[in-house]
């Protein structure tokens, strides 16, 4: 079988991506029926990273929300071989659209976006949530829900281990969320595709609403609930009070969501997930300052960053009266 012939333009790399490199280019493909012209992203692990076979994890889940009808851009190859690139990598379609939050929230171009991205959001959920988690498709996607105790205290179990092993100091307000969470986890919940990262910075939206979902690499089998919560963490409301990415509430939201076809959610239950994220995003931070101290990267954000682990602690302090 002849190889097509394969031209590359304008090959960029994207701003964000902060874990993984992102690469934007256009791409004209010859072959029987003619000559092809695709604008592509290419996502892949830095160079150095030894992550080999993540991407191609990534990329069939992608693949596999796509097919259930999640809004994600079309993949169209991976490669698993490091002497062609480096690392491991694969390539989709560029969708058109916007992702910073604040313009989201500030931009007079967005009103109509952020009167309908909450219902969007929540039917999207749902999608996501209704993928069947043990197609061959999702093989070797982490399992929250195979262990010994409930997906909720195995994720208390990670963050507190990691509070503990990374924090220059005491963090009392941490310690009494910790005993908050164990005494409310919930026992039992549905296991299903979880995306791990659902929050507005990983939407792709335009002056209609919602595009693409972005940025699966998180993604596992869990507790659906725990997006919900995700996507109502304070740190993706930038300073608005509206919960839910600072666009919408969760009434909405959970309407949306089992209107689309979401089981039923447990007001507490959705409580208990949102504490949850503001105490991982905690951990986030402190794992940046360790970064920093560590003297790995002298990078004064870094630094900064560690002290917004109060901001955390005050959002914890805030739910924890909620629920008094």
């Amino acid at each position: 079988m002849a190889l097509a012939a394969v031209r590359v333009e304008g090959l960029c790399r994207l701003a964000g991506g902060a874990s993984r490199e992102i690469w934007a280019f256009g791409a004209e493909i010859d072959g029987p029926g003619g000559t092809r012209v695709y604008d592509l992203v290419m996502r892949r692990d830095p160079p150095g990273r030894d992550d080999e076979g993540s991407r191609d994890l990534e990329f069939r889940v992608v693949r596999a929300a796509g097919e259930a009808g999640v809004p994600v851009p079309q993949v169209h190859w991976c490669c698993t071989d490091p002497a062609v690139l480096g690392t491991t990598f694969y390539v989709m379609d560029r969708v058109d659209g916007e992702a910073l939050p604040r313009r989201l929230l500030r931009d007079a171009r967005y009103e109509k976006t952020r009167a309908v991205l909450t219902g969007q959001l929540g039917a999207i959920l749902a999608r996501i949530h209704a993928v069947d988690p043990d197609q061959p498709a999702l093989a070797g996607l982490s399992d929250a829900t195979a262990g010994t105790v409930s997906s909720a205290l195995a994720e208390i179990d990670r963050v507190s281990e990691g509070i503990r092993g990374l924090a220059a100091e005491p963090h009392p307000t941490l310690t009494l969320a910790e005993r908050w969470l164990r005494a409310r986890a919930p026992e039992g919940s549905r296991r299903a595709l979880v995306h791990g990262d659902y929050r507005v910075g990983n939407v792709l939206f335009d002056e209609d609403g919602a595009r693409a979902i972005l940025d699966w690499e998180l993604c596992k089998i869990g507790d659906p609930v725990e997006d919900l919560g995700w996507l109502c963490a304070r740190p993706w409301r930038f300073g608005s009070p509206l919960p839910v990415g600072g666009v919408g509430t969760r009434e909405a939201l959970v309407d949306a969501y089992v209107a689309a076809g979401g089981a039923p959610v447990d007001p507490a239950h959705l409580r208990f997930w949102e504490a949850m994220a503001s105490y991982k995003v905690a951990l986030v931070w402190i794992q940046q300052s360790w970064v920093y101290r560590s003297g790995r990267v002298p990078s004064l954000e870094l630094a900064a960053l560690g002290r917004r682990t109060a901001e955390e602690e005050q959002a914890l302090l805030d739910l924890m009266e909620e629920q008094a």
